[in-house]
């Protein structure tokens, strides 16, 4: 079995990675995944975590573990109202949740991103290379530097 990382953007378009991300999902399941951490952005982490959450209903045996950077209230204190709604709702269906920082910090978003990549033998992201400078592609690098795989669902929007 290989557990499963995500990170992505935040700015992307649900509908244009929905389909690909739940048929990517969905076969490492039946290649034997059934452990998936997330860590709770907006954007590609959300749609991850819906996705898995989504899954659970044919395969009630996969977890979804969240991986936060700080405190709920603190990740989510620039969220708009319907981001807060929904990181609220996976939130309380996830099976665990481990939090890294007791308070944001200049490096918890680092300090989650490594957690997450530790976790893992497969990193699931939505990543543009152009985009070298961002937490996504700090992870993508922490992924390369362990010698994961990587599955990247990146697509020019």
């Amino acid at each position: 079995m290989k557990d499963v990382c995500f990170t992505g953007h935040r700015n992307i378009q649900f509908g244009q990675y929905r389909e690909k991300l739940y048929d990517t999902l969905d076969k490492l399941i039946n290649d034997g995944s059934d452990m998936f951490y997330a860590g709770g952005a907006a954007g590609f982490d959300t749609l991850a975590a819906q996705t898995v959450l989504d899954l659970k209903v044919m395969y009630p045996w996969i977890s979804l573990m969240l991986v936060l950077p700080c405190p709920p209230e603190e990740q989510t204190a620039l969220f708009h109202d319907s981001q807060r709604d929904v990181y609220y709702d996976i939130f309380r269906s996830a099976d665990s949740i481990e939090v890294v920082s007791p308070h944001y910090t200049a490096d918890c978003m680092k300090r989650r991103n490594q957690a997450l990549v530790d976790r893992a033998e497969i990193c699931v992201c939505c990543y543009n290379p152009a985009l070298f400078k961002s937490g996504t592609g700090q992870t993508v690098r922490m992924a390369e530097k362990k010698g994961i795989g990587i599955i990247n669902l990146f697509e020019d929007e």
